[in-house]
């Protein structure tokens, strides 16, 4: 009977991720999960019907036997993580681990700083570190793509300091995370269509109703809902990311609920066809 329903869970959605852009899921939130068991934990994914990934590590595994189970689970690591530090030190790593991977996309989801301190100086020299990683990368074929987190959101001049980031992105590109872009204040759909082609990636992530945010880019991970019971307009975030022609919108929900809201998440995306 498992099988059975495995079987029909991936004929109903893979018509749906084999449309132009595909719904893949980032790795993080099964990290708990990976925890327990990695092969059992990539079949899981296999099962929801999902082929395409964001993650970049192996959870401890040896990266051949680690690829072994991608390749038996038929999962692809379409984009890779990569760590500031790494990115404005240690290139060479980055484009490895790419390379690895068979990634197209290298995504940076945090600069490491003060919570209290994240201004303009601190936005120029990450907007400079990543136009210089990501004019090497490009030469590598991979695409650089910044992860804004909420604390971009800040006000600067008639805007926001992201919209400093944006404005002065001649060598990267954004990954845009509709949860801490609300958090921080902002409008994701706003964003997108005042930007765009800036944006490559997506994380569909939705927002208990009620949670008001803040610009520090932290929050309680159980006010991840299943996408579409929230706060924030998925349907209008993923008709948007169609017209623009983004690639990948991957599925993050780092919430203890992850197993059971995933497959809710999924049905809910089918709804939106």
């Amino acid at each position: 009977m498992k099988n059975l329903v495995t079987v029909l869970v991936v004929i109903v959605f893979g018509s749906f991720f084999t449309q132009a852009q595909e719904v893949g899921l980032q790795l993080y939130s099964l990290r708990n999960q990976f925890d327990q068991d990695v092969s059992n934990t990539l079949g899981l994914i296999n099962e929801w019907g999902i082929t395409k990934i964001e993650g970049g590590g192996t959870y401890g595994m040896p990266l051949p036997e680690f690829k072994a189970l991608l390749s038996k689970n038929e999962l692809e690591v379409v984009s890779i993580g990569a760590g500031f530090e790494d990115l404005e030190k240690n290139l060479d790593k980055v484009v490895e681990n790419a390379k690895d991977f068979g990634a197209k996309y290298v995504m940076c989801a945090w600069v490491p700083h003060d919570d209290n301190k994240w201004d303009l100086e601190e936005t120029i020299q990450a907007t400079k570190v990543f136009n210089e990683a990501g004019k090497i990368l490009s030469k590598n074929g991979l695409i650089l793509a910044y992860h804004a987190h909420g604390y971009e959101f800040r006000p600067y001049n008639d805007g926001t300091l992201f919209d400093y980031m944006a404005e002065n992105a001649t060598d990267f590109k954004f990954e845009l995370d509709v949860y801490w872009a609300q958090h921080g204040g902002a409008d994701p759909l706003a964003l997108m269509k005042k930007y765009p082609t800036k944006f490559v990636l997506l994380h569909l992530k939705d927002m208990k109703k009620g949670i008001q945010g803040n610009n520090t880019g932290h929050e309680d991970v159980e006010t991840n809902v299943v996408l579409g019971s929230g706060q924030i307009d998925i349907e209008g975030v993923v008709a948007e990311a169609k017209n623009l022609g983004i690639e990948y919108m991957f599925i993050e929900d780092e919430s203890s609920n992850v197993v059971s809201q995933v497959p809710k998440s999924l049905e809910y995306l089918k709804s939106l066809e």
